[in-house]
This record gives structure tokens, sequence and C-alpha cells, in this order.
């Protein structure tokens, strides 16, 4: 009886320790605990302890982690919330982020991050985007590929840190609708790309960026991204005095047209983006703005090819408002994307901050909403902590109040597009054209002939008032 109580005890033991060890290690993911090195497949630390789940409350709310305007499934003109704006989180700033400027040293480190650029550490930032992700209540993200994987000290290692990032990124997607909203190459931060990538003047750099973005159109694709995106900055001039510019963009165009060609053979069926980017740091560009990069895309004859990624701090840089640059892509079929930031027009860099400004959400929204929204594409926060914000729950609260600007933007949207008044001052304004002869000029029937004998036959115009101030008054009651 003893030897098979015993028998028995030791059996129960077994099975402990068995379902024990099996069931994931779950701790505070702080560098310092007692949660391992993380590189283990099973390992999950607790990136976010004590922060919950972030859920919609109503503008009543006093908590500062939950959504006062932003309700997922809430229908507003025909969609719910989330199909309007579908948000995503950048990896890059968001967890490559350290708080440094062109001015400034890092001013922040994440309490798991170990100092290192290991393949290790980043597994376990990877970990941290998808639980963040998941209680943020979002389901897409976007990345460079040496951001979520680190350079090796050949292409081919770097190809192979890349594998084992995504491979655990595909596993995290197991189970949830989580997906890239866009993937992208960086060609930008490496040495070798000083010149320039697919701009650069030594052939041997045009190929390294050629295999790397090959390479990190196929991750995007194994991912299930919905877009790729070529950033742009970078790939100008600085100076005109000792570069070929025309040659540069032929081989830029080449470039682009074997992405598109790549895109096919590998059966990616995302949307190309290219992101108009001034300043950054160069002058001379192809890129420049939404009409630059239109006329780009026209003389190579890759319009039909690619869309355009509208970054509102990019419109700032260019001169623009974030509404010229939308509607200068949307009229002319190239808004693919956005990226939701927003930037000082006093200052002349990218400060990537979250948009905040409730007027300006208002315009954004409705240039998507005419554009029937961004369906694959979508708003990326491209944006970052300030400096000064160095908590890991202001992550949190920055998402927070991005998503809630925008959605707050949709609402005020919908409301001035279903009130009606400021179609109707628009409409009256051009009323002229709805005559016979308004029809001929814009069917392109009306020739220089006929409207001299009209206007000899008008005799001088009496030219109505545009009412600027009742459309900005109507503007503002909806906000």
């Amino acid at each position: 009886m003893n030897l098979t109580r015993l028998l028995l005890s030791l059996l129960f033991l077994g099975l402990i320790i068995f379902f024990a060890s099996a069931v994931p290690e779950t701790c505070p993911a702080d560098i310092n605990g007692d949660c391992g090195d993380g590189s283990s497949d099973t390992w999950q630390g607790d990136f976010f302890p004590g922060i919950p789940k972030i859920k919609y409350e109503g503008p009543n709310s006093k908590n500062p982690l939950s959504y006062k305007w932003y309700d997922a499934e809430e229908e507003i003109l025909g969609k719910k919330m989330k199909d309007w704006l579908r948000f995503s989180v950048a990896f890059w700033h968001t967890f490559r982020g350290t708080g440094a400027d062109p001015f400034g040293a890092p001013t922040k480190t994440w309490p798991w991050e170990d100092g290192t650029n290991s393949v290790t550490m980043a597994k376990r930032r990877m970990r941290a985007n998808f639980e963040f992700i998941k209680k943020l209540g979002v389901n897409r993200w976007c990345f460079h590929d040496r951001d979520i994987a680190p350079d090796g000290k050949t292409l081919k290692e770097s190809n192979a840190n890349l594998d084992e990032v995504v491979y655990l990124a595909k596993q995290l997607q197991e189970g949830t609708d989580i997906r890239p909203l866009w993937g992208t190459a960086q060609l930008f931060m490496h040495p070798r790309y000083m010149h320039g990538a697919a701009t650069s003047s030594e052939v041997a750099v045009y190929a390294y960026a050629a295999a790397q973005v090959k390479k990190a159109m196929e991750v995007t694709h194994y991912l299930g991204g919905e877009n790729y995106v070529f950033w742009g900055g970078r790939e100008g001039y600085q100076t005109l005095l000792n570069t070929d510019m025309k040659r540069e963009l032929d081989h830029l165009a080449t470039f682009l047209q074997a992405a598109v060609d790549w895109k096919k053979k590998i059966g990616f069926n995302g949307t190309l983006l290219i992101e108009p980017k001034p300043q950054e740091p160069t002058k001379h560009q192809y890129d420049w703005d939404a009409a630059t990069t239109y006329a780009f895309l026209q003389k190579y004859g890759l319009v039909g090819e690619f869309k355009l990624n509208i970054e509102c701090n990019h419109a700032t840089l260019s001169g623009h408002s974030c509404l010229h640059e939308l509607e200068t892509a949307r009229i002319n079929g190239l808004l693919g994307n956005i990226d939701a930031n927003t930037g000082d027009p006093q200052i002349g860099w990218d400060t990537d901050q979250f948009l905040t400004d409730i007027g300006e959400a208002t315009y954004i929204m409705l240039s998507v909403i005419r554009n029937g929204g961004l369906a694959p594409g979508g708003f990326n926060f491209d944006a970052k902590l300030r400096r000064e914000s160095t908590d890991v729950e202001d992550i949190f609260l920055a998402h927070i109040s991005g998503m809630d600007t925008l959605a707050r933007g949709l609402r005020n949207a919908a409301k001035i597009i279903e009130d009606g008044s400021l179609a109707e001052l628009v409409r009256k304004r051009y009323q002229s054209f709805d005559s016979e002869i308004g029809a001929q000029i814009e069917a392109g029937k009306a020739d220089f002939e006929t409207l001299e004998k009209k206007a000899m036959e008008w005799g001088e115009p009496s030219v109505p008032s545009a009412k600027q101030e009742l459309a900005e008054i109507i503007f503002s009651s909806a906000i």
C-alpha cells in the first residue's frame, strides 16, 4: 500500500511538472527581472503590466486609458469606424524610438531592452509589438526590414536575421486578424546609402538596394501585408552641381519598374506606394510633394502601378496643407494611404507629432470620405512620443489621443456631409456652369470663338460673393 501511494505521488508530481513546463512563462518584461533571456519560443513577457485592453467609454469618460470618440464597431455613413480608419502602429517609432532628435541625445529605454540589437532582442520587441496591438484594439502594423531585424555582416546574414524574426511574427499572427498594413526596406540609414539607393552613383549600391527591396517585399507578402511603400527623401539631390539628374531619375524609374515586375512574379497583390518626402535632407527630388511625384510617375509610365502614401508632416515641409496634398492625390486617383502625424510649420524638420488638431482631422476625413475610404490602405501612426515622455504608459496615451482625434474628425466630417449646407454652398458657387454653355465648356466643346460671342452678348460679368466666412462658420459649427 505504501509503495502504491509513493508511486501515485511521484506520478502526480510528474504531471504537475509537465503541465507547469508546458505553460508559457509570463512575468513583467523587465530585462533585470526573472524572465530568462527571451530566446525561447514559449517565453512571453508581460510588456505592459497593469494596462488593460483599451475600450470605448464615450466623451464623458475621465479614464485616460480609454477611447472617448473611437468606437470601432459604430457605423458612420455606411461603414464601421474601424473600416474608415484602419489604424496601424509604426514599429520603428513605437518600439525603436529613443527620444533622440537632431539636437538631443536619447531620453528613453524601455524596460525590456538589453542594450543590444541582437536577433534575441528583435524577437522580444516583436512580442511587445503584438501585445501592444492587441491591447490597443487594432489589427495592423507597419515596419522597415532593418527595424524589426538587425543588419548582418553580409546580405545573406541580414536576410537570415530577417527570416528568423518574420517567422516569429507569422506565428504571433496565427489565430488573430493582425497583419501588416505595409512593409518597406530601410534604404537610408546605412552609410552605403549616403548617395541614395536607387539614385546612387555606385552600381553596387543600386544592386544591394534592389536585393534589399526584393527581400522586404517577399516578407511583406509572406506576412499577408496589404501594401508596400517606397520611402523617398534621400532619393534626391542635395546639389545639382555634380549630379546627372536625368540619369538618376532614369535609374530610379527602372528600379521601380523592376519592383512592379517582382511584385507580379511573386503574386503579391498589395498596392505599391510612394511617399512624398521633402527636405529629408534633400531639396531637389522627384517626390517633393504629391504633384511632383505624379509628374514623375506620368513621365515614366508608372501611374497605373503606384499610389501615394501622404504624410501630413511632409505636406507642411513641402509648403502645403495636408488637405492640399490629400486632394491632389485623390483627384488624380492616387490616394492610397495616410501617415497620420503632424508637424510645426515654424520648424523646418520632420517632428512626427501625433495629430491632435480636431479641425485638421476633420479636413483629412472629408477627403478620405470623398475618396470612398482608404482600403487597402489606412492610417499609419508615423508619429513618436515627445522627448520628455518616457513612461511605457505614454505609448498608449499617444496612440489613444491620435485615434480619438481622427475618430472625432470622422464624426465631424459625417456631420458636415449629412447636414449638406457646405455642399449646397459649393454647388451654388458653381451653378453658372450648370447652364447650357457651362456644360459645353466642361465637355470641351466650347471654343474661344463661341466664348467670345457669349462675352460680347453678356457684357461685363456680375461676380457674386464666394461666402468664404459662411463656409468657415458651417465647418466650425461641426467641430
